[in-house]
């Protein structure tokens, strides 16, 4: 009993003594009350926890920890609600105005036994009421994104595997969270292939002065298993001579010192020609997500999947270049995609190229961004009247960085009869204008 009272005058004690003395752990209040001895603190000081067992950072999550720290998951989540008005050029067009959850992700990360063996496992559940772009149904094998393990053997040299974001362009790189207008170019979404499943090899080099990766792929796209032997492969080198440059648009920090990057990729598939109407993507390319082959693809565009023949094999070879460079709140960002499709049988051939720029400049730092884009693509050099441009303007009020933001961008669209049937007589084309607003939430 006699114990008792002492512990609980003890404990009194104590929590007076650590309401007056912020600063101080709780060992440091029992060692100077002499609650515990010297050798008790030492012990304690060893077996306490290392790090916080729950924790949450905006814009990352909630992270949990393990005692020994070799287990911790982190849980976020990204919701992108958008409005988007298009007033149509053309006889007899209807403008649109639409609502739509753009993306709703839940996102996990974490690391498992070593802080060197990382995963992550990202879901949109947006894309479980969204309509692929070549089916009319709702398409479910898009929720699941970047599912993998990622284990560093040194920083240079890094093993990957599972579905992740081909690494292809600087644009699809960067995550859509990071971006300073609305959404990707219509460049980007044209030549991109997406993700898909595999092994990757990739590094840091001289502390981010150079990066590198390199993919060994299905060849199918997204949650989609290959059934031949058609694997596809990619290759991406970034060259930052300034120092590290992370994959983020726009200068939102207002970097002290210029930093510069330049990179490339090259991408090699081959994929069939299918007329298959129980297929998902009927009359087009076999079952696939590959974003370049959807009907704003530059080889799913209707004119040019109809040169290859029924069941033909179509060898596929894409490049990119991309540059980009931030300095005291102004960035500027440009990519140049080259692509060819040639039919093993028939020998037909495509060949699209495009290319985009873009520049922003924070005018009030940290707050308020402006900024500006060009985007052109050919989609075939051998066909007339395959020009597809845009011209853009954008501005953004970041509210608490990218964790929460409001975006909002004005687009005129020129687009010519060999991409859009609106624009039916030759040398003319159709001009639309499309606003966007669009909110984020991060967390």
């Amino acid at each position: 009993m006699k114990r008792g009272i002492v512990a609980m005058a003890g404990l009194l004690a104590l929590a007076t003594a650590v309401q007056n003395s912020q600063a101080k752990t709780l060992e440091d209040v029992l060692k100077e009350k002499g609650v515990i001895t010297e050798a008790d603190y030492n012990d304690i000081l060893k077996s306490a926890p290392k790090s916080t067992p729950v924790a949450y950072k905006p814009g990352s999550g909630f992270s949990f920890t393990s005692p020994d720290e070799k287990f911790q998951l982190t849980i976020g989540g990204q919701l992108q609600p958008r409005y988007t008005f298009t007033q149509k050029d053309g006889a007899n067009q209807a403008d649109s105005s639409e609502w739509r959850l753009q993306r709703a992700k839940t996102l996990f990360s974490g690391y498992f036994l070593t802080k060197d063996l990382t995963f992550k496992f990202n879901q949109n559940w947006a894309q479980l009421g969204t309509f692929n772009s070549n089916s009319t149904n709702s398409n479910s094998s898009q929720v699941l994104e970047e599912t993998y393990l990622n284990y560093k053997i040194v920083d240079e040299a890094q093993i990957r595997v599972g579905q992740d974001k081909i690494q292809y362009a600087r644009q699809w790189i960067t995550s859509s969270t990071q971006d300073e207008f609305v959404d990707n170019s219509f460049v980007t979404n044209a030549f991109r292939p997406s993700y898909d499943t595999g092994l990757g090899l990739n590094g840091s080099i001289a502390k981010g002065l150079a990066t590198y990766s390199a993919q060994l792929l299905g060849g199918k796209g997204q949650n989609v298993p290959q059934g031949t032997n058609n694997n596809s492969y990619n290759l991406r080198l970034a060259i930052n001579p300034l120092g590290d440059m992370k994959y983020s648009e726009g200068d939102l920090d207002g970097s002290a010192k210029p930093l510069f990057s330049l990179g490339g990729a090259y991408f090699h598939d081959t994929i069939r020609r299918n007329t298959d109407a129980t297929k998902a993507i009927a009359n087009t390319f076999d079952n696939n997500n590959l974003n370049f082959t959807g009907t704003s693809g530059w080889l799913g565009l209707k004119n040019n999947n109809g040169l290859f023949s029924t069941t033909e094999n179509v060898n596929i070879n894409t490049f990119e270049t991309d540059l980009a460079f931030k300095w005291l709140g102004l960035s500027l960002q440009s990519e140049y995609f080259w692509a060819e499709g040639v039919g093993q049988g028939t020998n037909a051939t495509v060949i699209s190229k495009g290319l985009y720029a873009q520049a922003g400049y924070m005018v009030i730092p940290k707050t308020v961004e402006l900024a500006l884009r060009y985007a052109w693509m050919d989609y075939n050099q051998e066909k007339t009247d395959s020009l597809k441009s845009e011209v853009q303007g954008a501005i953004s009020w970041y509210v608490n960085g990218h964790n929460l933001k409001v975006q909002a961008d004005v687009t005129k669209s020129f687009v010519q009869n060999y991409v859009d049937s609106r624009a039916t007589a030759h040398g003319e084309g159709v001009e639309d204008t499309i606003f966007r607003a669009q909110a984020q939430l991060l967390f």
